[in-house]
This record gives structure tokens, C-alpha cells and sequence, in this order.
């Protein structure tokens, strides 16, 4: 569409308001109650847009919560490959999670200040 195709339209849309004529009043109805209906649709309805772009962004979070869980279940399936295959780190975990220690040993506790 080129620019004056846009200005002979306008011109139509605008002629039908300006002029007097057998239909404008119909012209004006018809625009009112088009405008109140889109109005409708775009914020009160059961399905507005409003609702729509919230629904998008929820969606949005969702999936980046799916994807951040995804990447989280494979590094504890690695994990878990890792200490069930390699004895040395199957005891650095007991020692630092569990204070396991082998007999003899002392275990001492330090703990973070908040």
C-alpha cells in the first residue's frame, strides 16, 4: 500500500463522518459500537489480551523454570554416576556432607558467620 492509497482511504473514513448525508448517523453508530466491542475483547473478556500477554509471560517463566530443572537433574545424574563409580569421591562426599571420618580421625565442625 503505498502512501496515497492510505490518504484516499482516510479521506473515505473521514467524508463518511464530516458530511452530511442519509447514513451518517448510521456511520457513527456503527463505529461506536465497533469500538466498544474491541474494547471488550482487548481488556474484559474471559479471554483479553491483558490476559493473553500474562498467560505469555507466565508460560515464559515456566519454561525457563523446565529448562533450569532440566540442566539441574543431569548434573545430579552425573553426580551420582560420579559417586557411584569413583570411590575417592564417594568418600570426600561422606566426609564433607555426613563428618563421616575413619576411625582415628578427629572431625571438626567450622561454621560460616551469617
Amino acid at each position: 500500500m503505498s502512501k496515497s492509497d492510505i490518504k484516499k482511504i482516510w479521506s473515505k473514513i473521514k467524508s463518511l463522518f464530516v458530511k452530511k448525508g442519509p447514513n451518517r448517523s448510521f456511520y457513527i453508530y456503527a463505529a461506536i459500537i465497533t469500538a466498544i466491542a474491541v474494547l471488550y475483547i482487548c481488556f474484559f473478556s474471559t479471554d483479553s489480551l491483558l490476559r493473553w500477554i500474562g498467560a505469555k509471560r507466565e508460560l515464559r517463566h515456566l519454561d525457563e523454570q523446565v529448562l533450569y530443572y532440566i540442566r539441574e537433574n543431569d548434573n545430579l545424574d552425573k553426580k551420582i554416576e560420579r559417586l557411584s563409580t569413583e570411590r575417592d569421591t564417594l568418600e570426600e562426599f561422606a566426609r564433607e556432607n555426613f563428618l563421616f571420618a575413619a576411625p582415628g580421625e578427629d572431625v571438626y565442625v567450622v561454621e560460616e558467620k551469617k
